[in-house]
């Protein structure tokens, strides 16, 4: 164990992350009455070019003048490949409600573009006085970022999440797959007339989950794209809350209700992490350091585990 302490990432639900275009403004309302516990508004992907400009507009004035609740409220800037993203930074910064929460950052490959984010974000908060720091999460979609993933994570004391971006992920590593996560049809095993299906994210989710540990970020699954498919939906974030990561990406309402499922602790989970805490504390008056819990051996790494479980329960019901 390194006597360097791992940071403490925020403390707050991040069990859905539910996108709606910003060319939308007519679901802007639905979208904070939602039950996702973090809002994004994009101003990326799912806006055609020529619709950028009024876009922004809608977003800025969304800000200010929707009741968003306890909600993260989120805006997706565009790409820094692209010639919109310093005018999002800039109007957001400018002309939007302090109410703005975090800035995703998307297909980020280095840490350098976090740096060139942090720079003008810092540049137009101390110009306009605002008080409120702007918080960053960011989307890995690319080789380059999953090469660089551990310093992405460490680039900047804005950063608060890291997603992983499934489908220009894959496009970037030359997969021969045009689905947005889930299950790849010829990503399987052969046994005796058989066939088993792996994960292929698997490898980059932990890559992920590891980097944001490490450094106090939340890791969270990105889009599952057939929202027609809910048990491919449970099946992936299922996988990605086992490996650690808080929550995951909701690009049709429907979906909302699927991870909230999969990433609040169920009550009998708490109940038996409840259990272990108090088993551990009576075995540490008694100067054990383990004990059996329904025939199974705990020890202090099963309090950290049983910990996370009660944490997050806790800071749900907060909500």
């Amino acid at each position: 164990m390194s006597f360097r302490i791992q940071p403490t990432p925020v403390a707050r639900p991040n069990r859905c992350q539910l996108f709606g275009p910003g060319s939308r403004p007519q679901i802007f309302e639905k979208m904070a009455a939602s039950a996702a516990d973090v809002i994004n508004l994009d101003l990326e992907d799912s806006v055609a070019p020529d619709d950028k400009p009024q876009a922004r507009k809608n977003v800025i004035e969304a800000i200010g003048s929707v009741d968003w609740g306890k909600k993260t409220l989120s805006v997706r800037i565009n790409g820094l490949d692209s010639g919109y993203w310093y005018r999002d930074v800039v109007d957001l910064l400018e002309h939007g409600s302090e109410r703005l929460d975090l800035i995703m950052i998307p297909k980020v490959g280095c840490a350098a573009d976090i740096y060139a984010v942090d720079a003008l974000v810092t540049s137009v908060e101390r110009a306009m006085g605002r008080t409120k720091p702007i918080g960053f999460e960011v989307i890995i979609e690319s080789a380059a970022g999953i090469s660089h993933v551990e310093e992405i994570a460490a680039a900047s004391p804005r950063l608060q999440a890291m997603s992983l971006g499934a489908a220009d992920f894959a496009a970037s590593m030359g997969m021969q797959t045009t689905g947005i996560g889930g299950t790849q049809e010829n990503y399987y095993m052969h046994r005796e007339g058989q066939k088993y299906w792996a994960d292929p994210w698997h490898w980059a989710q932990a890559a992920i989950v590891a980097a944001c540990r490490t450094h106090g970020v939340l890791p969270v699954d990105g889009p599952f794209g057939d929202f027609s498919d809910d048990e491919g939906f449970y099946a992936q974030a299922r996988r990605s809350a086992t490996l650690g990561m808080v929550g995951k990406w909701a690009i049709h309402p429907k979906q909302v209700a699927l991870a909230n499922e999969v990433f609040t602790p169920s009550e009998a989970a708490v109940t038996e992490a409840r259990e272990i805490l108090a088993a551990m504390e009576k075995a540490k008056a008694e100067g054990q350091g383990a004990t059996v819990y329904k025939g199974r051996l705990v020890d202090i790494a099963s309090i950290k585990q049983a910990e996370v479980i009660v944490k997050q329960a806790e800071m749900i019901a907060a909500q």
